[in-house]
């Protein structure tokens, strides 16, 4: 029996638009409850929410197949990508990489030797349902995701070198540190960082890798999707519940 279908994997591959949004608020139940609501993948945030390894494997396993699972660790180091592999997650996006040494390791991290030096400990992970995936050690490699976050003056200099690598599925730019990096803290409307963005995310996808971006705007996804953009964050936990609460409150105070 071999690995499981990365699905997001695939489809990146085959150029086709994936839609998602980012989950900070640490709840499996909300977890649950979003896996239904129609998005391609959902991306559980370990840089800038509260989540550790526990509570990272209680969301996968709430969402469970019902849609893609995308992991963002805090740092790009290779004992958590070791461990976010052998929970089972398949797609993992590396946030600020700023050379293409570091680049590299991440590759290596996501792949059994000879590739790469992820360690082999299947027998014991859920990744491979605790040993019953007999194959897994042998296809597991043809179905890890890794896509990289760019996201300041150092990174964007190293692009070039990140894009000529093997093992790199896709590339995605994070706006608002590139924008704080440019000098232009909290305006990712900035023309000088929108020109930047838009320079980055042609360069990726002439490389043939999946480009990506988040953003909250739908004019500006509708935008970034014509472009070619494939792995599009459109949305946040935190900002879906926070709008729509605060605008219930004024909408019934308002009468």
């Amino acid at each position: 029996m071999p690995a499981p279908k990365n699905a997001l994997k695939a489809a990146l591959a085959a150029k086709t638009v994936q839609h998602g949004i980012w989950m900070n608020l640490v709840s499996p139940i909300a977890a649950e409850a979003l896996a239904g609501a129609g998005f391609d993948w959902l991306l559980i945030d370990g840089e800038h929410g509260p989540n550790d390894i526990p509570t990272i494997l209680q969301q996968v396993q709430a969402i469970g197949s019902r849609t893609s699972v995308v992991v963002r660790p805090p740092v790009g180091e290779v004992r958590i990508v070791k461990q976010l592999l052998d929970l089972g997650v398949q797609t993992l996006l590396i946030p600020m990489i700023e050379s293409a040494e570091h680049a590299a390791q991440m590759v290596k991290a996501m792949l059994y030797p000879p590739l790469g030096n992820r360690g082999v400990g299947a027998s014991v992970a859920r990744a491979s349902d605790y040993g019953r995936i007999t194959d897994y050690i042998t296809t597991a490699n043809a179905e890890t995701c890794l896509i990289l976050q760019i996201e300041s003056r150092a990174g964007l200099a190293a692009l070039p070198e990140i894009l000529k690598l093997d093992g790199v599925d896709g590339v995605f730019i994070g706006p608002a540190d590139l924008a704080a990096d440019m000098g232009y803290p909290g305006n990712m409307n900035a023309p000088e960082v929108q020109e930047t963005i838009d320079a980055m995310l042609k360069a990726i996808m002439a490389a043939g890798k999946s480009a990506g971006i988040l953003t909250f705007d739908p004019k500006t996804a509708a935008r970034y999707q014509a472009m070619g953009v494939t792995f599009l964050g459109v949305g946040g936990d935190v900002a879906i519940l926070t709008k729509a609460a605060t605008a219930l409150a004024a909408g019934v105070k308002a009468g």
